[in-house]
């Protein structure tokens, strides 16, 4: 596990300060100066700004600010690199523009030594690789900002991939882990425009996501789930994992010579029929999803390899997704009412499988929606792309609030991205008609006797489960009524306006009463001439006159003032 603690006073310790100032640096010098101050933390930022030169200003400026975001992302390191590949699947978070240009960052780092290589397998096995395999190049194969992978040799003549994680990787990611955690606390203080996107959320999340990518033992476990989920089908391979030689750092399995999907020339040349491969890679995706609920979330062209016999090989496992049986249900539930054009139908299923923090204004989601339709349901299937359909389904969830969860993405995902390569082998393939009896068979399986009669038990089960504590509720509810220790609060919203207004209303009713009484009053002790008298007028009703008009030049303006008459 991670141990991500948060920063109470920044540069705490050396390894932040110095790492921070790198960062804000880096961020500085792609233009990104103005979050800098945003943040109020470019006092921090004491390393020399006039020594980014003005030719790379100039050039910045050429650059769109997505492009400098993802040399930025590069130039930061592994930690970064990977949280740009997870944001790049989230296009409920980030604008789409942000989303294609993150697909494009680059993973590529150098190597490290081969003597760093040798400690991290003592440490792990506590025996020098010597003694766990016949041999091990002191060339890697291929290098990543986690880790790095070498071929070697077994005993008994196996070719081996022996995948070895960055010496010191994990304190890297725990210090990244947490300037990350506190540029997202202050993003949420002061820049409300990134406060609404929960960065701080953000944060946790891909630090769970992390702390799996960063344990090998967690992947060889996916790898080991697929296999067996496709144990009796010949046309898919998953590379053996060696427990014995795995660990959390170290990860070794079967060496699989193949070739990249995409690679069309070499296809041919090797006499592998392209159609056969497409339908049988889009199988693999449509049975891991809709049959499984387990699934390769990063299915790009490198993790798919052609074999002889046209077999689909599928090759890193650091990244799966997992959706249950009742989110595949209300998935195929929203593809049949958006093929059926029922948009109401569809919105309703959209708001059961998002998250949001108030309902949108549903008029105008299902006015959206029915515009969706009609751009693409008009069209023969073989013209519709499931890809741009549910990236274009996503945007829309995201214009009204709606957040995807990170799994269902990732499913969408793994679709649209299985459906590039299915065209790339086979342009005339239909996916849509190549993914419907997948999708009839979920909608079946609801009406299944033995589906029928497990929901009915489980109802069962849990209404009995109600009466049985239903009467101890009641006991004890007029236990706490016996011992006066039960209070019921009622809150009426809008109750203490209306009782105000009443007490303003009756307050000038009984005003303007008392107004007129002194009128009256007044007059009849004029008429009546009732003494003392000036000039013939009697001075008591003369005063009460005069007190009956302040009274009603006050109550004018009280109300005059409350811009009611």
């Amino acid at each position: 596990m991670l141990s991500i603690r948060k920063i109470g006073v920044l540069g705490r310790t050396y390894r932040h300060l110095n790492r921070y100032r790198q960062i804000l640096g880096i961020l500085f010098s792609y233009g990104f100066g103005e979050i800098i101050e945003l943040l109020k933390i470019d006092q921090y930022l004491d390393i020399g700004l006039q020594m980014i030169s003005k030719n790379r200003g100039d050039r910045m400026e050429k650059l769109s600010r997505a492009e400098r975001i993802r040399m930025a992302i590069e130039e930061l390191g592994p930690t970064y690199i990977k949280l740009g590949q997870v944001l790049s699947t989230r296009p409920d978070l980030i604008p789409a523009e942000f989303v294609t240009e993150l697909t494009r960052l680059q993973d590529n780092v150098p190597p490290f030594s081969f003597d760093e290589t040798e400690k991290i397998i003592l440490s792990e096995f506590g025996v020098p690789f010597d003694a766990l395999f016949e041999f091990l190049d002191k060339t890697p194969v291929a290098s990543a900002s986690i880790a790095q992978v070498y071929r070697a040799g077994s005993s008994d003549g196996e070719i081996l991939a022996v995948k070895v994680q960055r010496p010191g990787i994990k304190r890297i990611i725990e210090v990244d882990l947490e300037i990350m955690l506190h540029l997202a606390t202050l993003m949420e203080r002061h820049i409300e425009e990134f406060a609404l996107h929960r960065p701080v959320r953000i944060v946790e999340e891909f630090t769970k996501v992390l702390e799996n990518e960063i344990d090998f033992t967690i992947e060889a476990a996916s790898m080991e789930r697929i296999a067996a989920m496709f144990l009796n089908d010949p046309s898919v391979y998953i590379p053996k994992v060696f427990r014995d030689k795995s660990s959390p750092a170290v990860l070794t399995m079967e060496m699989v010579e193949g070739i990249k999907i995409t690679n069309v020339d070499a296809i041919e040349k090797a006499g592998l029929d392209r159609r056969l491969l497409t339908v049988r890679g889009a199988d693999v995706c449509l049975k891991q999803i809709f049959q499984y609920g387990f699934f390769h979330a990063d299915p790009h062209p490198g993790n798919i390899y052609a074999l002889p016999g046209n077999v689909i090989c599928l090759l890193d496992f650091g990244m799966v997704g997992t959706v249950d049986q009742k989110t595949r249900e209300d998935f195929v539930e929203l593809v049949d009412s958006i093929v059926h054009h029922h948009s109401s139908r569809a919105v309703q299923v959209l708001l059961r499988i998002t998250e949001w923090d108030s309902e949108p204004d549903l008029r105008e989601f299902e006015k959206d929606i029915s515009e969706f339709m009609g751009q693409h349901l008009y069209k023969p299937l073989r013209d519709i792309k499931i890809g741009r359909l549910l990236q274009q389904l996503l945007e829309i969830s995201a214009i009204h609030a709606l957040r995807i969860p990170a799994d269902i993405f990732l499913m969408l995902k793994a679709l649209g991205t299985v459906e590039g390569i299915a065209l790339a082998l086979d342009p005339e393939f239909d996916m849509v008609s190549h993914a419907a009896p997948y999708i009839r068979k979920v909608k079946l399986a609801r009406l299944h006797p033995d589906r029928i009669a497990g929901d009915v038990l489980q109802l069962a089960s849990q209404l009995m489960g109600f009466l049985g504590q239903f009467p101890q509720d009641i006991l004890e509810i007029s236990r706490l009524i016996r011992q006066q220790k039960l209070t019921i609060k009622i809150e009426q919203t809008g109750l203490n306006t209306l009782l105000a207004t009443q007490d303003q209303i009756s307050n000038r009713i009984a005003f303007s009463i008392i107004i007129a009484a002194l009128i009256i009053g007044s007059a009849l002790i004029v008429i009546s001439e009732t003494p003392p008298l000036v000039y013939g007028i009697s001075f008591i009703g003369f005063i009460g006159f005069i007190a009956a008009a302040l009274m009603g030049i006050w109550l004018l303006v009280a109300i005059i003032r409350k811009g009611k008459l």
